[in-house]
């Protein structure tokens, strides 16, 4: 069920990631909202050099990224660094709920990069086609790409052809999937790969979840 923090996420980060004329084209898009927010709730407080470190993204974008989610009332900035504000807190809570787990991956069929990042997105599978929408938004953070799949009736299946379990010839890195995002049925798992590091294909797999909630919003209106 959609909570209306996560509504209230989708029409947030569309104002943070829109240009506020006469500014220059935004670097940064939801995905690096979404990063900031697990950052802040993970450490409490994050500094401007681990915001460059952890999504990134030069100096000036993240000077900008924080302006425009201060903006929006996501975020405050103190002495000791910056840390999110109780409607940041909210909307971090939402999202994490509907995308609540994560893992890496070895290199695999499913997972085709030298690193790989596994999301699980909660109960939208039925929204999912290709799963090339999830590819395009992976590919955006200079991925490889993306690999969807659908758990459903205790099966990893690929969205076009959702009767063969893609892993049954692979049960370790079925396990390794179950266990590590603990998926039900009508779940979505997005793994992001990269062949250049461990952090473009968590920003990948993000992206490629995130945009599917945010397309799915939108439309649900």
């Amino acid at each position: 069920m959609r909570t209306k923090a996560v509504h209230t996420f989708v029409k947030v980060v569309t104002s943070v990631v829109t240009r506020y004329a006469p500014s220059r084209v935004l670097s940064f898009s939801e995905v690096h909202v979404f990063k900031t927010l697990q950052l802040m709730k993970r450490n409490q407080r994050v500094s401007r050099v681990l915001l460059c470190k952890e999504l990134a993204l030069g100096e000036g974008t993240i000077k900008t990224l924080i302006k425009h989610m201060k903006m929006d009332g996501l975020i405050a900035t103190t002495n000791g660094g910056t840390r999110m504000t109780a409607r940041g807190k909210a909307i971090c809570e939402a999202l994490t709920s509907t995308i609540p787990e994560e893992t890496s991956l070895p290199k695999c069929s499913v997972a085709l990069g030298k690193f790989n990042h596994a999301v699980l997105l909660k109960n939208l599978g039925y929204v999912v086609k290709s799963g090339i929408e999830q590819r395009d938004a992976a590919i955006k953070m200079n991925a490889t790409g993306a690999t969807t799949l659908l758990y459903r009736d205790k099966k990893l299946v690929m969205p076009t052809n959702p009767s063969q379990d893609s892993l049954k010839k692979e049960p370790a890195i079925r396990k390794l999937i179950i266990e590590g995002l603990k998926p039900e049925q009508q779940d979505v798992i997005i793994i992001g790969s990269s062949d250049d590091n461990s952090r473009i294909a968590e920003l990948a797999a993000k992206n490629a979840a995130l945009s599917t909630l945010v397309s799915h919003e939108r439309h649900s209106r």
